[in-house]
């Protein structure tokens, strides 16, 4: 079996691949090395990849998604049966700075692979959506049956429209799509930008961490083990469009627990017996307060089950961060 997987050399497409180097799956991926987080650490992943590659089925393209030419170009040489669609501009706060980025990559460029996806007749098109979609909500906790009309920033609005999209595609090309609602994905191998590692940086460095909505911000921080696991869930899944009822199906993929930031800090601190000099600063007007994922439609339909508690999954990440960068001497 084919399978696409863009974004490959990201944190959520690299520990797929190394996952998916152990089976028989031939693996195509593309990344563009984008600039907007450190390129080096891309590079690192791609040098280990290429390195536990023993299986010889790993086969990388350095190609941005919005080279329409190219992407169609791939699909048609390499036959895809699946595409695991992970390619895209992330980052919240970034979209308010960096709207054009936004609507390129994430609208533009899903378009292309959609497409492409259905005129080359691919079996199953999985993509990421993100929590962020839920938005301006009081609940505590969200369903995928919730609404999602109401982005707090343009990167939600991005997601918002390639699930609009994709939906379409599946209802008139009879085309399978899965979903999936990441929620606050850490762990080893991790981005810059994201809160667990900002904040592991600078601990370890001493100096200021910003902890938004004077420390009442919840997020349900979600091991990338427990995310990939789900992902390869979906791709063992096999589906026969005619026989099934939906085409189109939505997953949320979170650990179904809401913590505290500040019980972030606190458990990076104690893995690095350094005690964090927190700055609390207002509410952002991008950030949601909460996010907490119901995820019984995961487990009951693909039999998703996240492992990885906090205290662990923080431990593991630290323990990576120190290793990588003093390695790296960064």
């Amino acid at each position: 079996m084919n399978i696409l997987i863009t974004g490959s050399a990201g944190f959520i497409g690299f520990h797929l691949v190394r996952r998916l180097l152990k089976s028989s799956h031939n693996l195509i991926c593309i990344d563009s090395l984008d600039s907007y987080y450190d390129v080096q650490l891309k590079n690192s992943r791609l040098k280990l990849l290429k390195k536990e590659n023993f299986k010889k089925n790993y086969h990388f393209y350095k190609v941005n998604i919005l080279n329409k030419k190219k992407i169609f170009k791939i699909f048609k040489k390499k036959k895809i049966d699946i595409v695991v669609h992970l390619a895209a501009q992330a980052g919240v706060r970034y979209s308010l700075k960096n709207p054009d980025k936004y609507i390129k990559t994430n609208i533009n460029g899903f378009f292309n692979i959609i497409e492409a996806s259905k005129k080359f007749s691919i079996k199953h098109f999985i993509f990421a959506s993100s929590s962020s979609v839920y938005g301006n909500s009081n609940k505590s906790s969200f369903s995928e049956q919730d609404r999602i009309d109401r982005p707090l920033q343009l990167y939600a609005a991005t997601k918002i429209s390639d699930e609009a999209i994709s939906y379409s595609y599946s209802h008139l090309f009879n085309m399978p799509v899965s979903c999936l609602r990441f929620f606050t994905v850490y762990g080893p191998w991790g981005r810059p930008d994201m809160a667990v590692h900002i904040f592991t940086k600078k601990i370890i460095e001493k100096t200021k961490i910003n902890i938004f909505n004077n420390g009442k911000n919840y997020r349900d921080f979600t091991y990338v083990t427990d995310i990939v696991s789900g992902i390869y869930l979906l791709i063992k899944k096999r589906f026969n469009s005619k026989k099934r009822k939906k085409n189109f199906e939505t997953y949320n993929f979170g650990n179904n627990k809401s913590l505290n930031m500040l019980r972030i800090v606190k458990i990076i601190e104690k893995e690095t017996n350094v005690k964090a000099n927190i700055n609390y600063c207002s509410k952002q007007a991008a950030d949601m307060t909460r996010t907490s994922a119901k995820i019984l439609k995961a487990k009951k339909k693909i039999g998703y089950n996240p492992k990885i508690g906090i205290e662990i999954g923080i431990k593991k990440f630290v323990r990576w961060y120190q290793e990588y960068y003093k390695k790296n001497n960064i």
